[in-house]
């Protein structure tokens, strides 16, 4: 799981959310914090905050509600 965005506090927060709610329901992840823009480019990210699991993107522009990071852990 990788997680786009330009390290601001959202970033910070989210990458907090996906780890908590990833321990609550028992999953196992690796999250990548992607700050280069070359790199977010690349992986087709148009406007951060953005997400992508096995390198797709399943968000983008914004922080992700609580309900829409269970969903992408489900």
């Amino acid at each position: 799981m990788s997680l786009y965005g330009p390290g601001c506090k959202n970033c910070t927060t989210t990458a907090e959310l996906i780890a908590k709610i990833a321990e609550e329901a028992n999953v196992e992840i690796e999250l990548k914090k992607v700050t280069d823009l070359e790199t977010m480019m690349h992986a087709g990210v148009v406007s951060t905050l953005a997400i992508s699991i096995d390198g797709v993107l399943v968000h983008n522009g914004s922080a992700p509600a609580v309900e829409k990071v269970r969903e992408f852990l489900s």
